[in-house]
């Protein structure tokens, strides 16, 4: 029994708790990425600018300047040169691309997975050998061990844009079976499993690196070349661990051209 049930009143009402408001940035952009969702602000349009916002009560400058970088890394406007932010419209390749660290604070932050105009489809969950020696390093396992490999492409307006793969430790399975399902679970993997062992999981530093895009991956971006031509892409990686070590290796790959601004 908590301490605060051992001082309730016999009889008296207990109201609910609260649900806990996002912070004021995160209102401001998401009212706004709601204009933007219903036609208000349409592309092309210059959203009114960070004074002129503070000025209309919304909020204090530092507050509303990160409301707009927030809508700029989820790829709904653009700020140019003088401080001009205009709303981007479907064929207008978004500046930054939203990675795995970034979609667990948006979860936790606001209970949305995804980004606007933004799906994922070819969800995979598949036991397989772990023939990386990197990725056997980072989890503590034997080389050709079994991970669980689940994997997904992330979809923004039609693109693909991320290719996000989950290799993670089979010692996961015991209190989550599910991972070996398709589907969405009830609730994010890394809080179930911290409901069922009292174990936190914590992420490690995100990490980069460059190399060439496998042709399986090329494929998963919907890109044609010969198989001779060399394709970047960027790959970002974080190590999550519980209180027994490694448990799982989140890699997200960039469509080639994503990161530097450009396109394939």
């Amino acid at each position: 029994m908590l301490f605060t049930d051992c001082h309730r009143l016999e009889g008296a009402a207990v109201s609910p708790p609260s649900p806990k408001q996002p912070p004021k940035w995160r209102q401001i952009a998401d009212e706004i990425a709601a204009k933007i969702a219903d036609g208000v602000y349409a592309p092309g349009d210059r959203l009114p600018s960070v004074q002129a916002q503070v000025r209309g009560g919304k909020g204090a400058t530092a507050t509303v300047h990160r409301a707009y970088q927030a809508l700029e890394a989820e790829g709904l406007v653009r700020t140019t040169q003088g401080s001009r932010t205009e709303v981007l419209g479907p064929e207008d390749s978004p500046p930054t691309v939203l990675t795995g660290a970034a979609r667990l604070e948006r979860l936790r932050r606001t209970g949305r997975p995804l980004a606007p105009r933004e799906n994922y489809v070819n969800s995979r969950s598949v036991l397989r050998s772990c023939a990386d020696p990197q990725i056997a390093s980072l989890l503590g396992i034997d080389l050709y061990d079994e991970v669980v490999v689940r994997s997904r492409t992330f979809v923004r307006d039609d693109r693909p844009t991320v290719l996000a793969l989950n290799l993670i430790h089979m010692r996961a399975l015991v209190p989550l079976p599910e991972l070996l399902h398709e589907g969405p679970m009830v609730k994010f993997r890394h809080d179930l499993y911290t409901e069922r062992t009292g174990k936190t999981i914590t992420a490690g530093p995100e990490q980069s690196t460059a190399r060439l895009a496998s042709t399986n991956e090329l494929d998963e971006f919907g890109i044609d070349v010969p198989p001779d031509v060399p394709v970047p892409v960027l790959v970002l990686r974080t190590v999550y661990s519980d209180d027994d070590g490694p448990l799982e290796v989140w890699e997200d790959i960039l469509r080639p051209g994503m990161w530097h601004g450009g396109d394939s």
